[in-house]
């Protein structure tokens, strides 16, 4: 076998590979033998058809199989005769598969860059520093509290904040439209989910008043033709009800999982959850300016390779997300919509690799070990679940990914530039102003990472009611 290797670009490799005509034809021959002894041939016995007619009929076929074969063999071959280290499939082209000639072809590749990460000096963070005030858990009860408020009827007329019961008809120019009319309609007064001076119009109605509203659709309103246009509804009120906030007993507290301890245990609960919510938050913040400064401290290119396959995963999992893929064109999302994105994770992906080599980097055990069990301890029956993490791989592999990427980010923060900063606890868990955080930072393959920060005090997070 023949090997000529040409620099294309930085990254692309063109192989011209030539295979002997020698060898082609040794392994044609054998396939043909093989083949006559089990062709089925009309005026033929079986196993006794001669080689010449096997070769009449299936001769041609029989060299393309060996090519196709061969190549893929000589290609392997190739790529670690020469020590190059292929991102993606190979583009083959400049085919010649003739009998009796030499095998050639030709193909193009990316091959992985040469990475040194730059100096984890270089890299500065920002790190959030707050605690769980009592103002912080009193704020987080009353909003696990109006969660679970409810409705109740009440005699008088409707308020902001009410839920109301109503039956409407629209009309644009004395003529009904599509979309204007509703039975039994629930709405809540101050929600805000109605155009403009809908709800308001609402409010001082009482049970069984019935009255019309005059309204003007927004200039920006998602159906064209009502864009602008002053509507009239005619309301009726079937029920007025205002919301009615649960005590804090034990029926509230085992709702949240709390089965003793009263008032103190659920508290205690509650901010043992805050605590991990406010850590997570913190953590991810960190780590999105550490991998911010990797980016920026670390020059390398990207193959494009990688970067089209990170699209065609994450358009994936958005068509999952959209429902499982069915009845939907996976072309109504362009791949282009992904680009950025992708590259940047490729991009963390390919370097945090070149860290864990050049540094090592094994998950710890007994880390992963901890995360398991953190990970088990709202369950009702944690040591079921840390059993089926190690009895499952791809669960586990996540899981050490994920300690992994934790190791990194110590390590960095060895060497980076870190000031703290205190924040108050709903502060600290804000996200960047979407221009300037990432939506992920989750590279391939190499690590598995969070969202860049939580989207606001998670009330329902703040306890973790045991599941089955």
């Amino acid at each position: 076998m023949q090997v000529t290797v040409e620099t294309v670009s930085k990254l692309e490799r063109k192989l011209r590979i030539i295979v002997p005509a020698a060898e082609i034809t040794e392994k044609v021959e054998v396939k043909l033998k093989q083949a006559a002894g089990q062709a089925r041939i009309k005026g033929f016995r079986p196993g006794k058809v001669p080689v010449r007619e096997v070769r009449r009929r299936f001769g041609q076929g029989i060299l393309q199989e060996v090519s196709g074969e061969v190549m893929q063999q000589s290609f392997s071959d190739a790529v670690e005769q020469q020590s190059l280290r292929p991102a993606g499939m190979p583009e083959i082209d400049d085919v010649v598969i003739e009998t009796g000639k030499d095998l050639a072809f030709s193909a193009l590749i990316e091959v992985f860059p040469e990475i040194k990460p730059g100096a984890f000096s270089e890299i500065s963070v920002l790190k959030p520093v707050a605690e769980v005030s009592a103002e912080d858990l009193e704020a987080m009860i009353e909003k696990l509290r109006s969660q679970r408020s409810s409705y109740e009827p009440v005699e008088r007329v409707a308020a902001l904040e009410d839920q109301v019961q109503i039956d409407f008809d629209g009309s644009v120019d004395g003529e009904a439209f599509e979309g204007g009319q509703g039975k039994d309609h629930k709405l809540v007064l101050g929600s805000g989910s109605m155009i403009p001076g809908f709800e308001d119009g609402i409010v001082g109605m009482g049970v069984g008043e019935e009255k019309a509203v005059t309204v003007t659709f927004p200039e920006d309103y998602q159906a064209e033709a009502l864009a602008g246009k002053e509507a009239v509804f005619q309301i009726k009120v079937h029920e007025v009800a205002a919301s009615v906030t649960p005590e804090l007993n034990e029926e509230f507290f085992k709702e949240f999982g709390v089965e003793e301890g009263g008032l103190e245990a659920f508290k205690a609960e509650v901010q043992s959850n805050m605590e991990k919510e406010l850590k997570a938050a913190v953590d991810n913040k960190v780590k999105t300016q550490v991998m911010d400064g990797l980016i920026a401290v670390t020059t390398t290119d990207v193959p494009q390779v990688l970067i089209n396959e990170e699209c065609q995963r994450m358009r994936q999992e958005m068509v999952q997300q959209f429902g499982g893929g069915q009845q939907f064109d996976v072309n109504m999302l362009p791949l282009d919509l992904f680009k950025d994105q992708a590259e940047r994770r490729v991009t963390l992906g390919l370097i945090v690799n070149a860290i864990v080599e050049q540094n090592s980097v094994k998950a710890d055990e007994a880390a992963v070990r901890s995360k398991i069990e953190e990970i088990a301890s709202s369950y009702e029956q944690p040591e079921q679940l840390i059993n089926y993490y190690y009895s499952n791989e791809q669960q586990l592999n996540q899981v050490q990914s994920l300690v992994l990427e934790e190791q990194i980010v110590d390590l960095i923060l060895e060497e980076a530039q870190v000031e703290t900063e205190t924040v108050s606890y709903e502060e600290a868990l804000k996200p960047k102003e979407p221009e300037e955080a990432p939506e992920s930072d989750e590279p391939p393959e190499t690590m598995t990472s969070d969202e860049d920060g939580l989207p606001e005090a998670d009330a329902e997070a703040a306890v973790d009611a045991p599941k089955e």
